[in-house]
């Protein structure tokens, strides 16, 4: 992974199991797209009374070349949402990664649509 990478907590303790899993995660994303320039993950955990179960904030910004950065923040619903961290990394990075795959697929459009349109250049003695 060349692309540096920032991981902070808030409200919950550094956990360098977490932190592989975000490294992994957005090691599947560098190879969908390697040029990116920067990437910051914030994982978020809000106080809440003991009865409710907690819910886990994930915020993450990645830097492309030419364009605005991604912002992905997962915020689930106080009902719904899974309770689980691992299962809001899974749905805030499968949401990345969408992004990530819609500005690739706008890059490369362009570039196939000039290729398509270029024509190889007959030769003067084959067109007689």
């Amino acid at each position: 992974m060349l692309t540096p990478l920032e991981i902070s907590f808030h409200g919950l303790e550094r956990s360098e199991a977490i932190e592989s899993r975000v490294r992994e995660k957005f090691a599947r994303i560098e190879k969908h797209f390697d040029r990116i320039t920067h990437a910051r993950v914030s994982i978020q955990s809000p106080r809440r009374r003991a009865p409710l179960p907690k819910l886990f904030h994930v915020k993450i910004e990645i830097g492309i070349p030419g364009h605005n950065s991604i912002v992905v923040n997962y915020e689930p619903d106080n009902d719904g949402g899974p309770s689980d961290i691992v299962m809001a990394l899974k749905e805030a990075f499968a949401a990345a990664n969408r992004q990530v795959d819609d500005i690739v697929a706008r890059m490369d459009k362009p570039a196939r649509r000039e290729q398509a349109r270029r024509r190889p250049r007959v030769a003067a003695d084959e067109q007689a």
